[in-house]
């Protein structure tokens, strides 16, 4: 099906559009900007390039996606965004490019960004994410797949989120979060495992078990994070879930979310 421009939109003459996109009024779309088949722009959003949008995203009013970086390094080098399929971008959504020469802000497939959420520059969003109102990313931030980020939520730069881990209300996220956790306050604290996420997107007893159990060896022993890992792979037998979260805490340049 062909796409439908709104007279009022201004779309560079260098911007590919698919099939069946529609461009609503007073939209203003840039150069270096590819928009995959099904996309609904509602109108007066902004998407600047280069950027690779794929198929079926929706973005809200006053969106506005792949402006430069705000990072006060960039000295204006071809940066980039990729955006994958199914996404819903809210009311003023703002997504940021990367800021040195060929680097790039992804973000994945299938996720909700509700009203004023800001992914800001070489950021890395997984698959299912849920952001609340006002969820913000500071760069170089990385979201695993099923994050629940909750309303006002503010993530420091180099942070990561484990999949699977929510954060409640006006957390203040300082450093990593550990997969398949809840972590809540300011500064945020790791306050237990998200069962309800778990049981919903399908683990079973005997997993959420042995999540658990780590999480008891990670936050409520007298271990810290390295003998805590020492000591879960000496017991060996970890279950795919228990070693994510002991590669997790592998990688951690800034350190978990304390209890």
């Amino acid at each position: 099906m062909a796409s439908q421009i709104h007279a009022t939109a201004i779309v560079h003459p260098d911007a590919v559009i698919g099939e069946d996109v529609v461009v609503g009024p007073y939209c203003v779309i840039g150069e270096g900007v590819r928009i995959g088949d099904g996309c609904t722009l509602q109108n007066h959003v902004t998407i600047c390039g280069p950027s690779v949008i794929g198929e079926r995203n929706q973005f809200f009013s006053f969106t506005s996606i792949g402006q430069r970086t705000q990072d006060l390094k960039y000295a204006g080098e071809p940066t980039y965004l990729e955006v994958g399929d199914d996404n819903v971008f809210r009311e003023f959504c703002t997504v940021n490019r990367g800021t040195l020469p060929g680097t790039k802000t992804i973000v994945g497939s299938h996720n909700h960004f509700l009203s004023y959420c800001h992914i800001a520059h070489d950021c890395v969003v997984g698959n299912h994410v849920i952001f609340s109102n006002n969820g913000t990313l500071a760069g170089h931030v990385i979201v695993e797949d099923h994050v629940i980020l909750g309303g006002l939520t503010a993530v420091h730069q180099f942070c990561r989120l484990g999949k699977h881990s929510i954060t409640g209300g006006c957390s203040k996220i300082v450093q990593d979060c550990m997969p398949f956790t809840i972590a809540d306050g300011n500064p945020a604290r790791t306050r237990s495992i998200n069962q309800v996420g778990l049981q919903r997107n399908g683990y079973g007893d005997d997993q959420v078990a042995a999540i658990r159990k780590a999480y008891k060896t990670f936050f409520r022993s007298k271990l810290n994070m390295a003998q805590a890992v020492e000591r879960l792979k000496s017991e060996g037998g970890m279950t795919a879930e228990v070693a994510h979260m002991v590669a997790f805490v592998e990688g951690s340049q800034r350190g978990m979310v304390g209890s």
